[in-house]
């Protein structure tokens, strides 16, 4: 009989040369997992760089777009102004006295010469009849010298008296016409202050708040007045101008045009009236290099306050015949590259090229263009960001809405959705 003897050692040297079940199942599986992984990763750059993602310039986009036109466009120089009133009177009292009525309303509107307030008027009525009582006396004493100047003239021609009597008399009538003209004097005076105790507005405007009540004893000394009244219709603007515009306008001034000036809120987004330019100061402020003007506005609808900020839009000519496209179809490239300023023209196969365009006046939202395009030309003013020279583009027209947003809105929805099927395909 033979029997086998192992040696120590075997069957674990056995065991060590020869891979477990479990090891291939590991090994398999990671192998697996990095294939889903490089699987996945490749999927989500083909979406990415395909239709709708960030490389898809190859897909039609959807775009709004907008033809060039045929017009004309104004030149406006924008500016920050300040209402300034016409007028500015310091309603103040000419006499002393107690203030017995206000008649008017704070902020109501007041022409010259009406009715404000009132001082008390009895001591001046008072002075008025003293002063006429006076000239009555004088003006009988005046009477009498003259009188008898007249009796000493015929006295004399009968050498009854001496020459020196009527020299005397004649003096004396004229001390009474010197005392009469002086007591005229005062009554006219008397009644000046009597007068003044009736206030009236010394200008047509607003009134403000009143600086002093009912009762109080005022003087022409006080300081603030009983109020103050603002010519607030017509009314001015006045604003500074670079100095490098007062050619040109200088230039328009003097061939008889008026230049409109329109007044924007402090937003520069509503229009609050118009008007025209009225005058140009006749200095240059050297520190600012601007010059001064004025504008005059009617303000018929009070929109104007006095030392309220406005923006002004001063309208300096207008240019004719102009080729004139949204602002926002304008793009911008590189500051030194070739097209530094171009739109994408809209061909007509559907596909756009870049155009290389010169612009010039710009009005609000639109622009003209000085080169590069022609009426009727169409060019692409939203959704440039997702174009490229030679890209496909979706017209308002042809898409479900037919409205530019609502295209551009479904193209970003749908871009949304092919990142989300990315998204969900990470797992077989």
């Amino acid at each position: 009989m033979h029997l086998e003897q192992n040696t120590p050692g075997d069957g674990a040297w056995a065991s060590r040369g020869r891979p477990s079940r479990l090891s291939l199942w590991v090994a398999a599986g990671l192998v697996l997992l990095i294939a889903i992984v490089w699987i996945i990763y490749h999927q989500r750059q083909s979406q990415a760089d395909g239709p709708g993602g960030r490389g898809g310039f190859n897909a039609p986009a959807a775009v709004a777009v907008a033809t060039a036109s045929a017009g004309d466009i104004a030149i406006k120089l924008p500016a920050l102004g300040t209402v300034t009133p016409m007028a500015t009177v310091t309603v103040k009292t000419q006499i002393s006295g107690q203030l017995q009525e206000i008649a008017f309303k704070e902020g109501q509107l007041v022409h010259k010469g009406q009715f404000l307030a009132q001082i008390d008027p009895r001591p001046f009525t008072a002075a008025l009849e003293q002063v006429q009582g006076n000239l009555q006396r004088d003006q009988a004493l005046l009477a009498n010298a003259r009188v008898d100047q007249q009796r000493f003239q015929d006295i004399l021609a009968q050498g009854l008296i001496a020459a020196q009597q009527l020299d005397t008399q004649k003096a004396l009538v004229k001390q009474y016409e010197g005392t009469v003209a002086s007591d005229e004097a005062q009554v006219s005076a008397a009644k000046l202050n009597l007068q003044y105790t009736h206030i009236v507005a010394p200008a047509t405007g607003q009134v403000g708040l009143r600086q002093v009540d009912q009762g109080n004893y005022v003087t022409p000394g006080d300081a603030n007045g009983i109020v103050v009244v603002t010519q607030l219709q017509p009314v001015s603007v006045i604003f500074p101008l670079p100095e490098d515009n007062l050619p040109a306008i200088q230039e328009r001034l003097r061939g008889g045009a008026a230049l409109t000036v329109e007044a924007y809120d402090r937003a520069n987004t509503t229009k609050l009236a118009d008007g025209t330019l009225q005058s140009l100061d006749n200095v240059i402020d050297p520190t600012t290099g601007t010059i001064k003007m004025r504008a005059l506005f009617d303000n018929r609808n009070g929109a104007l306050f006095a030392n309220q900020f406005v923006n002004i839009q001063l309208l300096q000519d207008v240019l004719k015949h102009q080729t004139i496209i949204p602002i926002a179809a304008v793009q911008h490239g590189a500051p030194n590259s070739a097209n530094s300023t171009f739109v994408y023209l809209v061909k007509s196969d559907s596909t756009v090229s870049v155009r290389p365009i010169a612009i010039g006046t710009a009005d609000g939202e639109r622009v003209a263009v000085a080169s590069g395009l022609k009426a009727g030309d169409v060019v692409v003013t939203e959704g440039g960001d997702r174009l490229r020279d030679g890209a496909t583009v979706i017209l308002p027209q042809a898409t479900a809405t037919g409205a530019p947003a609502a295209a551009a809105s479904k193209e970003g929805d749908t871009r949304h959705h092919r990142r989300s099927q990315g998204s969900a395909q990470g797992s077989p």
